[in-house]
């Protein structure tokens, strides 16, 4: 007996009820999932100029140590002096003027800026860098930057790699033989070494760039797996029967067949944001990723390493931690995701 509209509704909603039932069973999944979530919101949140707006403000002294560390808070530079040098000078005594007084008058001023540093903050939390700006702000704003390239550079992969896909398994032939070229020759170079030269040549950094850079080359993995399904779907039944009640081709593959192969596409996204939250850290370690304005954690390594050699170990921290945390948490959801989509659990 066939089913109707209607039923075929409730029976496509329930297999997604079934996948959400069995990513709720997963506790580590949902607890990494409430992880992403929170990194999302304080992204969010600095996004919108909420929190690490003014993350460039110099309010610390230079490489103030965090908080927790008890007795080794740097003190503040009392040497300089305030004292008006022209005070005791002989010439003065005399009555005979100073040509050098009002180079020593903006001396003095100059050291008497010492006040200024004095009034800054001696500990932060997670600490401060060279110029007393405060790792926390600069995590959290490098949170912000890593997240909004990885997922759009995520959106923009698997857009490309479905579409693709989709045409080149679905219409075959020299559709097929064009894209399986293309394939064939971005993976047959290294994919880092791939994306460094292009950054190398096109020699501008910044979010946009990056994001271009990432998308654009990482498309070819969602691609195999979408040629693959729409090769195994075209033939099957239902996509007959719509040829049979006059279908066109694109309602066909991004109607009624993309549905069928959703739960691959979701997958490919979750792991492609990890990969090219990856991916970017390195490109901005080595000098290629976002521009000097804006920070990220692999821009906030790259001035680590620096800082490592002389002691100051908290920025290394603070971004590695951050890092660790977001890629293994997404990547831990991505398997409850796979597990929770998986047909073969149905």
């Amino acid at each position: 007996m066939a089913l109707g509209p209607v039923a075929t509704a409730a029976s496509s909603r329930g297999l997604w009820r079934l996948a959400l039932r069995r990513l709720k069973r997963d506790r580590l999944g949902l607890g990494s999932f409430f992880v992403v979530l929170a990194f999302l919101a304080v992204s969010l949140a600095s996004a919108l100029g909420l929190v690490a707006a003014d993350w460039e403000r110099e309010i610390a002294v230079s490489y103030a140590p965090p908080g927790f560390l008890r007795g080794h808070s740097p003190a503040p530079d009392t040497t300089a002096s305030t004292r008006d040098p022209t005070s005791d000078s002989p010439a003065q005594a005399t009555g005979i003027e100073d040509p050098l007084r009002e180079t020593l008058e903006e001396i003095s001023k100059e050291l008497s800026g010492a006040s200024e540093s004095q009034s800054r903050a001696a500990t932060r939390p997670l600490g401060a860098d060279k110029w007393g700006r405060d790792v926390l702000l600069k995590v959290i704003k490098g949170t912000e930057t890593s997240l909004l390239v990885g997922l759009s550079a995520a959106v923009l992969a698997v857009f490309l790699g479905t579409v693709f896909g989709a045409n080149a398994g679905y219409f075959g032939g020299r559709v097929d033989a064009v894209f399986n070229w293309l394939y064939s020759v971005l993976t047959s170079i290294p994919y880092l070494l791939l994306i460094l030269a292009i950054a190398a040549v096109l020699g501008q950094k910044g979010t946009t760039t990056v994001v271009l850079i990432l998308g654009l080359t990482g498309w070819t993995g969602i691609f195999r797996l979408v040629r693959a399904e729409y090769l195994k779907h075209k033939v099957r039944e239902y996509v007959q029967a719509a040829d049979a009640i006059g279908a066109s081709d694109g309602r066909r593959m991004f109607v009624h067949i993309l549905p069928n192969v959703s739960h691959v596409v979701l997958v490919q996204l979750s792991l492609h944001v990890v990969l090219f939250i990856k991916s970017e850290v390195i490109l901005s370690f080595l000098g290629f990723g976002v521009g000097v304005d804006t920070v990220s954690w692999g821009s906030m390594l790259n001035e680590a390493q620096n800082e490592l050699l002389i002691g100051k170990w908290w920025q290394l921290a603070a971004a590695t931690a951050a890092m660790a945390v977001l890629v293994t948490s997404f990547s831990l959801f991505t398997d409850a995701l796979r597990d929770a989509l998986d047909p073969k659990l149905r």
